[in-house]
């Protein structure tokens, strides 16, 4: 894997996919910052060695339009506060002028170019898009993880023409990184905890994790699909009826893998979806007619933490509850809980990813207390499921 670090940037315009789509707040400030902190000690590398810095990301879902409910001129505001420095902004993308914009960089400083999918080339993955994208740049760094898995001009067709200039910064190297050390560890016992809503978002992954972890936890929506599958009673909860075969082929897989499956023992059960419903801790295998499980119970949490205080490695996608609501966070908080303390005490190493088990980790404030924290999402997934994600190996292509 060839990094920002191999590539010569003094005097060089380096063109920089990131990815700023970054939360906005009602007055246009941004809401948060983590993706945009994420590249600093990439841009860090190339402005520390004389590059200058041409950064190019999207933000929302413009119609291929400019539209200044998603200009990016508010990040170039936030992007110079953090890096304490000037951040030059271009509201021309890839016209004479931005091109300009660029060639009047000195060493050292930074450009933001305006949305690039104000463009409809950008999605359409336009060659004759990419290549005004590629004018804008004497060297091509992707750093945009969280938009790998699509194939779009900005990030998988501009890098071929770069040959021989091309790397990835350290946000996309670290998240390739820390995937790749879960998925072939060596560092037993090996787990991975998914939750979630419905299993049919997580066939593949389940799938493709059986054959490198040694143990499953499951939580959230998609228990009961299994639950129910092994024909238990499970009032209103949510369920797959369409799914059922599918869950007892997966469990039937992980039982010939040695692979022992996690299945909840009691919830927290509600009499409706709501913050204020009444609850009850009830056994998994018996949820009372007209009541639904939103979180795991008391004697399900002490035995996932069990699993987790033994563990080397952990994977952790999908909530375990509705943790958005109080009442239902205390399976969701007290795993991330258990996961944090092993990870500091230096026994496991853990990975979180997915967007719902990022905000989970964030709202508990558990962030800095496991190994990784993904920022890619679906792109996370997909590299999970084993697709090749197209950002990715176009820079692979064009090294």
């Amino acid at each position: 894997m060839k990094t920002i670090d191999q590539l010569e940037v003094r005097g060089q315009r380096i063109l920089v996919r990131v990815d700023y789509n970054v939360p906005l707040r009602e007055d246009g400030e941004v809401a948060n910052n983590q993706r945009i902190v994420a590249t600093v000690p990439t841009l860090k590398s190339i402005l520390d060695r004389g590059g200058r810095a041409v950064l190019v990301s999207h933000l929302g879902r413009p119609k291929a339009a400019a539209d200044p409910k998603f200009s990016l001129r508010p990040v170039a505001h936030e992007l110079a506060r953090i890096l304490g420095r000037e951040v030059q902004f271009s509201t021309h993308t890839v016209d004479a002028e931005a091109v300009a914009a660029t060639q009047a960089l000195n060493d050292g400083e930074v450009l933001l170019m305006e949305n690039v999918r104000f463009f409809p080339g950008e999605e359409a993955g336009d060659a004759e898009f990419a290549a005004q994208l590629a004018e804008l740049g004497d060297a091509y760094v992707n750093d945009a993880f969280g938009t790998a898995h699509r194939a779009h001009a900005s990030t998988a067709v501009v890098a071929q023409h770069f040959k021989g200039r091309s790397a990835f910064g350290y946000v996309m190297a670290n998240e390739i990184k820390n995937v790749d050390r879960v998925l072939a560890s060596q560092e037993k016992p090996a787990v991975a905890v998914v939750g979630g809503s419905k299993v049919s978002s997580k066939i593949v992954i389940l799938e493709r994790l059986l054959g490198r972890v040694d143990a499953l936890l499951i939580g959230g929506g998609m228990a009961f699909t299994f639950l129910k599958a092994q024909g238990a009673e499970i009032g209103s909860s949510l369920v797959e009826d369409e799914h059922l075969d599918t869950a007892r082929q997966i469990m039937a897989a992980a039982e010939a893998k040695g692979v022992r499956i996690h299945l909840p023992s009691d919830v927290v059960a509600a009499d409706r979806f709501a913050a204020d419903a009444a609850t009850q801790i009830v056994p998994s295998f018996a949820i009372p007619t007209g009541w639904m499980g939103l979180d795991v119970g008391p004697e399900t949490i002490a035995a996932y933490a069990a699993v987790v205080r033994d563990a080397k490695t952990l994977l952790w996608n999908g909530p375990l509850g509705v943790f958005e609501l109080e009442a239902f966070e205390r399976g969701t908080r007290q795993l991330g809980e258990a996961i944090a303390v092993a990870t500091e005490a230096g026994t496991l190493f853990s990975l979180v990813g997915g967007g719902d088990s990022v905000a989970a980790v964030e709202q508990f404030g558990l962030s800095d207390r496991v190994s990784y924290v993904s920022t890619g999402g679906g792109a996370m997934l997909e590299y999970l499921e084993g697709r090749v994600l197209p950002g990715i190996q176009a820079v692979y292509d064009a090294e």
